[in-house]
């Protein structure tokens, strides 16, 4: 089943690639470091450092909120994906969707900014159902390949 957002449509597009990753603080730079590795040989014209950076502060808020009660054995799965000239990576979980929200953290707050980062480096973001069950977050980096 494929879940339509008003944000951003989602629509059949080539996946460049994908990690499952066990929920673990080791695989936020591991998540970083495939993600470089698998995205280059595609060369995008977006930062691949802020895609990057995105791509590791939503697999941490995977780890630190996306449980599901009772699920002992779960993952945190990333795709991402060519929409015309756009780059969607897209990170999911078995959370529940309405835990996802933007806040925003005082300045003594250690917490909270991971979405707001990526509010201010992507060209739009959403949240939803995953549809390998629980949540999805994902992103969009505008102008990734030329026209």
């Amino acid at each position: 089943m494929t879940y339509r957002f008003d944000r951003f449509p989602t629509v059949e597009a080539p996946r460049l690639g994908a990690m499952t990753l066990c929920p673990t603080p080791e695989s936020v730079p591991r998540a970083r470091r495939w993600f470089r590795t698998f995205i280059s040989p595609y060369e995008p014209e977006c930062s691949v450092d802020d895609c990057a950076l995105l791509v590791s502060e939503l697999v941490t808020n995977a780890i630190l909120y996306g449980r599901a009660e009772g699920d002992d054995a779960w993952h945190v799965r990333v795709e991402w994906f060519r929409d015309g000239t756009s780059l969607r990576v897209e990170v999911h979980n078995p959370g529940f969707p309405a835990d996802v929200r933007l806040r925003r953290p005082d300045a003594d707050d250690a917490h909270g900014r991971g979405l707001l980062l990526v509010d201010s480096l992507a060209a739009s973001w959403d949240s939803g159902p995953s549809r390998f069950g629980g949540t999805m977050v994902r992103f969009v980096m505008a102008g990734a390949w030329p026209a």
